[in-house]
């Protein structure tokens, strides 16, 4: 069964039955909404029989029946607003497709939350709601319905608690812990999503990579666990998920960005089977590591898609990892390994091109550029891909036993569709001062920042700092001091106990944090993994995310 998710509280699904429930606890859903009179349909489960299977796995349940063909009516809508307010979340909304559960929730969210941020959140579950917009509207333009809850001022809110979001409340609050820090954040848990490479590698297990988001909150700043549902940069105010709030002074987004696994026709089903993984997942970094252990013999495909995505050198890490682990235990020789990236080159500076391909030809590795995964078939276990040459584009698929994937990568919708886009989704920012454009009170950074720097944890390190000093700046009524020079880091892990340490700014400007005679400037070294397995992660988890800005000190310019 697929679940849509239409915000992190919220998803549907089509008809469940008895099983699909287990599957919707076991995906951590807390409540059921059913959508779906009983009777439609010859062989459809009742709603009781869904009722029981949620109460035996300890699930809220509630029925909402709205006809087939019809819209909900405004009983069925208050209905279905009592039970968001009183109901544990997430909730699993259903009906025969999932479009009337959608709908329902639209109309029970409306007047709540901004028109075009629920019609957004319908665009990314693939539901169109455009037909609902002018009621929608209507109930916008209305008082605010009953339940909506009454807003709060801080001097600075930041949308996300990811690394970026947490990284930069730290620096302000070290800096100056007398004002009022709001995070946004819905995951009680933060991941570690560097090591995900590891953990796809046999070198890290899953657990590694997680901890509790409570106790990575910095101390002063308050937690809003949320969703954000819009941004009214012009009334100075972020809405929320649950109806209410926000207003500001100044505004942080770091909401990250979101993988476009529906993006590419038959991916999403298949993942965690059929051969099909993908280090961009956290539970599915395991997976990986059990393909690679359990091939001795067959074709392992691995994907890059268009950029922007994060940690362009991840897809090739991945494959890297895979490769001497057959070389190791005497099966690459029996493998046939392809990449197929969508990006012209290799790798986007030319200094790292040089020893990449050194293993691109030790491991044998067929290396096709230009070349972008479009559908997947996982019963059939075949890839499809679309290779553009300069005699034009042709369509081919190749069979495997393996397929690590990785997804196209956009904005999420709620910033996507909000006035800090800029044409390509992301928030537009000046590169140096990560302010955005057009609002002297927002600033942007991490992976939802329109800018052209490598989308890593590294590039978000040095950039916390520089927002946080132009943040305080700003609440002084003054100009932004602090500037970003583009700085990212791709560890590229090009076998076990070897790293290509790949550090760079704007343009590709080469930006070694360690003199190059110790890190013998592009080509792999054991002190560079020995970095990335035992340096990175404790320097994440105790420094970046605590505020210690060790080797990132902000540049300045007093005089701007």
């Amino acid at each position: 069964m697929s679940f849509r998710s239409l915000t992190p509280q919220f998803s549907v699904s089509p008809q469940l039955s008895a099983a699909d429930v287990d599957q919707a606890a076991d995906a951590g859903f807390k409540a059921i909404v059913c959508a779906r009179p009983d009777g439609e349909k010859a062989g459809q489960p009742p709603a009781g029989d869904i009722a029981r299977a949620a109460h035996d796995r300890g699930l809220a349940f509630v029925a909402i029946p709205v006809p087939s063909g019809s819209t909900p009516d405004e009983a069925a809508v208050r209905a279905m607003r009592a039970a968001l307010d009183t109901m544990p979340g997430p909730v699993l909304a259903y009906c025969q497709g999932g479009g009337r559960a959608a709908r329902l929730w639209a109309l029970a969210q409306a007047g709540t939350m901004p028109a075009d941020a629920i019609l957004a959140a319908g665009r990314s579950a693939g539901i169109d709601l455009s037909p609902l917009e002018p009621r929608l509207a209507t109930a916008g333009q209305a008082a605010p319905a009953t339940g909506t809850k009454p807003g709060r001022h801080f001097n600075v809110v930041i949308a996300g608690g990811g690394a970026a979001g947490l990284a930069t409340a730290a620096s302000i609050l070290r800096r100056r812990s007398g004002i009022s820090v709001a995070i946004i954040e819905p995951s009680a848990t933060h991941f570690y999503q560097p090591g995900w490479t590891l953990v796809g590698g046999g070198v890290f297990t899953a657990e590694q990579t997680k901890r509790p988001e409570e106790g990575l909150i910095p101390s002063g700043a308050t937690w809003v666990r949320q969703a954000v549902a819009g941004f009214r940069p012009d009334r100075h105010e972020v809405a929320l998920d649950d109806g209410a709030t926000l207003s500001y002074d100044v505004l942080v987004v770091a909401t990250g960005l979101t993988l476009d696994w529906r993006a590419i026709p038959g991916l999403e089903e298949t993942l965690g089977r059929n051969g099909v993984t993908s280090n961009y997942r956290y539970d599915l970094a395991p997976y990986t590591w059990k393909l690679v252990r359990g091939l001795a013999r067959g074709t392992a495909l691995f994907t890059q898609p268009p950029m922007p995505i994060k940690c362009a050198g991840a897809p090739q890490k991945a494959m890297y990892l895979a490769c001497d682990a057959w070389r190791r235990a005497g099966a690459l020789k029996d493998m046939t390994v392809a990449f197929d990236t969508a990006t012209p080159a290799l790798f986007g500076v030319p200094a790292f091109v040089p020893p990449l391909m050194a293993y691109i030809e030790r491991y044998g590795i067929e290396l096709t550029l230009r070349s972008r995964l479009v559908a997947v078939d996982g019963d059939r276990r075949m890839a499809t891909f679309e290779r553009t040459t300069t005699e034009g584009t042709t369509r081919i698929e190749r069979g495997f036993d393996m397929l690590h994937a990785v997804p196209p990568q956009v904005a999420p919708a709620v910033v996507a569709t909000s006035p800090l886009a800029g044409a390509d989704g992301f928030v537009a920012v000046d590169p140096a001062t990560l302010r955005h454009t057009g609002f002297a009170d927002v600033f942007a950074l991490g992976d939802v920042a329109g800018t052209s720097n490598a989308k890593t944890a590294a590039a978000v390190r040095k950039q916390a700092p520089v927002v946080a000093v132009n943040v305080l700046a700003t609440l002084d009524g003054k100009a932004p001091v602090a500037t970003y020079d583009g700085y990212g880091a791709c560890p590229l892990t090009v076998e076990r106990g070897r790293i290509v340490l790949a550090e760079f700014g704007y343009g590709g400007k080469l930006e070694p944090t360690l003199p190059p005679w110790l890190l013998r400037g592009t080509q792999p070294t054991r002190l560079a993994w020995f970095l990335k397995e035992r340096v990175m992660p404790p320097l994440y988890w105790h420094a970046m995310l605590r505020g210690h800005e060790l080797m990132v000190a902000p540049r300045t310019n007093p005089g701007a």
